[in-house]
């Protein structure tokens, strides 16, 4: 899981855009327009639906990827064998839920959740919102797996699949999904949160889906996967540091594990794309420039509970101010996946080639320099309720 950006404009606008990318009808042989805002006007929705899911309005390019290029993925299917599945651990090995929770076959059952509860008492609603925030995003784990399985060269075509790419994906779906079971049962105990519309939240959430606009293409896929799994391991990390700070070890310890393992994703996914820009490295920096300049959207930015049209912009407005994760977070991630990837060292390139070299090498700059203005003009932050706490109000 990640955030949006908030205190620098890197979100989508709050307009609808109806202007096609500017890589898109370069590269991007289909697209449609998808345009299904959640509207209150009656005089849009003439037929009733059962199930109306939040939408953006922008321009949906499908299959960008030159199909020859599919061949290199195919290529690298040993690669993957040797290089990506040694990223997995053993289930027997793994770490599960229930070894940080209390034991409900034990005589001390209750006392645990009792003492869990007194922990919990200490921690300040804003630190609950994250936390929530967080989980929702990682109960909504169908959906990103369904998103892998959109990429050309690398789906899964039958649901079990034995290629290393499918291999993988099931695998670290299957790792994943450990991480939202743990926070949701950790939030059930804690008698905090209003369980209720956190699980309204999250079935509106994995109904709406995501358009992280990759294009069915790996090339931007797995660039995004990249961002997204170093974000998660800020996130959660932070959220470690957050509870450790206010006395609660135990969850501490659930966040931090939860975030060794993303770091672990994040080696994965960050070499798939080292071996690209190795292979072809002109499509992989043009890649990397282009899924910037659309920004990186979140997982869960079509988050939802029901009431509030702008829950995901209120929960990334508390995670930006308790320091979970920041604007300066995307920069050094951005600065990161540069850096590992020898961006800037990088030869013989086109001449698209070589503008997206240059706009990715000097963007982290870029966004430093506009969270400093922002942050110059930062107004005082309004509160408002949250449902996930019994509507009590947090400031953003």
């Amino acid at each position: 899981m990640a955030l949006r950006l908030n205190a620098v404009d890197f979100h989508r606008p709050k307009c609808p855009c109806f202007s096609l990318p500017t890589t898109a009808s370069l590269r991007s042989p289909r697209f449609f327009m998808a345009s299904t805002l959640r509207s209150a006007s009656k005089e849009v929705e003439t037929v009733k639906k059962p199930f109306s899911p939040p939408r953006e309005v922008h321009v949906q390019v499908t299959h960008s990827m030159p199909p020859q290029k599919i061949e290199i993925f195919k290529s690298m299917e040993n690669w993957a064998e040797n290089n990506l599945l040694i990223h997995l651990k053993p289930v027997e090995k793994c770490w599960q839920p229930q070894d940080f929770l209390p034991d409900p076959s034990s005589d001390g059952f209750h006392d645990q959740v009792t003492e869990l509860r007194e922990r919990a008492k200490e921690i300040p609603d804003e630190y609950f919102v994250v936390l929530v925030g967080d989980m929702i995003t990682e109960e909504a784990l169908p959906t990103y797996q369904t998103m892998l399985n959109t990429l050309d060269g690398v789906r899964d075509e039958t649901g079990a699949s034995p290629t290393p790419w499918a291999i993988w994906t099931r695998a670290w779906t299957a790792e994943e999904n450990r991480h939202g079971d743990l926070l949701n049962k950790y939030l059930y105990l804690s008698g905090r949160v209003d369980m209720r519309q956190i699980e309204k939240t999250i079935q509106y959430l994995i109904g709406s889906g995501m358009d992280p606009r990759t294009e069915n293409n790996p090339y931007l896929g797995f660039i995004y996967t990249s961002f997204q799994e170093r974000a998660t391991f800020v996130s959660h990390g932070n959220t470690a540091r957050l509870a450790r700070e206010h006395g609660d070890i135990k969850l501490a310890q659930i966040c931090g594990t939860i975030a060794s393992d993303e770091k672990r994703h994040e080696t994965a996914y960050t070499k798939i794309v080292e071996k690209l820009f190795e292979i072809d490295p002109n499509e992989t920096v043009i890649s990397f420039a282009d899924m910037m300049r659309k920004k990186i959207s979140m997982p869960a930015h079509l988050m939802y509970d029901g009431r509030d049209d702008n829950l995901f912009d209120h929960f990334s407005s508390v995670a930006q101010r308790l320091g979970v994760y920041t604007a300066k977070d995307y920069a050094d991630i951005l600065e990161h996946l540069v850096g590992r990837w020898k961006v800037e060292s990088l030869t013989g390139l086109s001449s698209d080639g070589a503008k997206a070299q240059d706009y990715v090498c000097g963007l982290p700059r870029r966004i430093r320099r506009l969270e400093e203005r922002a942050l110059g003009r930062a107004k005082q932050a309004q509160r408002v309720p949250f449902s996930w706490i019994y509507d009590r109000d947090v400031q953003l």
